[in-house]
């Protein structure tokens, strides 16, 4: 059979927030699930996941995909990190999420994730004159023609990539600043939303790669009267979505407010600069909630309020938040009891060596 390019993708150590890596392993045999795919191990300590001296950390398939960019039959490998005993790595917040999901699973939780990200090419966003600034925002969100928009290549293909891998993306659309755009994934569930999420991410950074594009997922990427980058957050369980679940939004809107500042502190690095209480953001201090409220913390939709059911949207997360601890704290959140989130011995031990 031919061999088929598997490129192992995982979150790496850094810190306060992640970054994407990945290499290629050759595989020689056929691959039908994701159980077909090898554990592989990497040098943690070039990734600041381990130190020199014990340096090996263990990759741990999760999730594959069609590979867009080379062709069938390569594959993208999504995995989770772990210590080379099999213990789970404090890199991988996807484990906690893991346990919540399972936990929870009674509760159908849906999340849409909201991606908005800024196109660079140098020291200036695209659509950036070389001195000075372009004109007030206004006309470039949704915008049409070479004179508002800017990036719309690698947008097409970005897009046109991740429909091809499988990814459940749902939308594209040009933002509000000159080279800021935003594409959706979902609606799904909390492992799937957040897989895919992350897959879509370095489909961006790779294609933007080929093109001598930089993309960044800066909160506040231009400091002044210009918009910044969030990650709107989608959000529902079944109660929410059955008849008279208006009730179940508000609750949990409600639940939200005990753990305001809980949840800022796992939303994104440098969100303070983007929660100002300006552009169409409430400030990073307070928290409120209403129907079509763009300035609040969570919006109520107009359709949710207008049927009576539906979903609420968070509006505090970052651009460069993690998915994986977003959507572990909503669901801990809304559905928990008050309490931390404790990984179980199942968990602990995911990895067999």
């Amino acid at each position: 059979m031919p061999y088929i390019k598997a490129e192992y993708i995982w979150l790496d150590g850094q810190a306060p927030t992640a970054a994407l890596r990945s290499k290629t392993k050759i595989i020689e045999h056929e691959v039908r699930t994701i159980q077909d795919v090898d554990l592989w191990a990497f040098d943690g300590s070039s990734t600041q996941q381990a130190e020199g001296r014990s340096s090996d950390c263990i990759l741990k398939p999760v999730r594959m995909v069609h590979d867009p960019l080379r062709g069938a039959p390569h594959l993208l490998v999504l995995c989770e990190v772990f210590h080379a005993d099999g213990s789970v790595h404090v890199s991988n917040s996807r484990a906690n999420l893991r346990d919540l999901a399972t936990r929870y699973s009674d509760q159908e939780c849906w999340f849409g994730i909201e991606q908005e990200y800024t196109l660079y090419k140098g020291q200036k966003p695209l659509g950036f004159p070389a001195e000075g600034f372009p004109a007030p925002q206004g006309p470039y969100y949704c915008g049409v023609g070479s004179e508002f928009i800017y990036g719309r290549e690698l947008v097409e293909k970005h897009l046109e990539s991740c429909l091809s891998a499988g990814l459940k993306v749902s939308g594209i659309n040009a933002e509000v600043m000159p080279g800021q755009w935003e594409f959706q994934v979902g609606a799904s569930g909390p492992l799937e939303v957040a897989d895919e999420l992350w897959l879509a991410r370095w489909l961006l950074l790779r294609i933007a790669e080929d093109l001598g594009i930089s993309v960044t997922l800066a909160p506040k990427p231009v400091l002044g009267d210009w918009n910044g980058a969030g990650a709107h957050t989608n959000f529902s369980t079944k109660a929410m979505r059955a008849h008279g679940g208006l009730k179940a939004i508000e609750e949990a809107c409600e639940r939200l407010k005990t753990k305001h500042q809980e949840h800022i502190a796992v939303y994104g690095a440098g969100n303070e600069e983007r929660l100002t209480g300006k552009h169409e953001t409430c400030p990073i201090t307070e928290f409120r909630y209403g129907v079509s409220d763009r300035g609040a913390s969570i919006r109520i939709p107009i359709f949710s309020a207008k049927n009576g059911c539906g979903y609420l949207e968070d509006r505090r997360p970052a651009a460069n938040m993690d998915p994986y601890k977003v959507c572990a704290k909503l669901i801990e959140t809304v559905c928990g009891e008050q309490r931390q989130p404790l990984l179980t011995q199942q968990y602990e031990q995911a990895v067999s060596l």
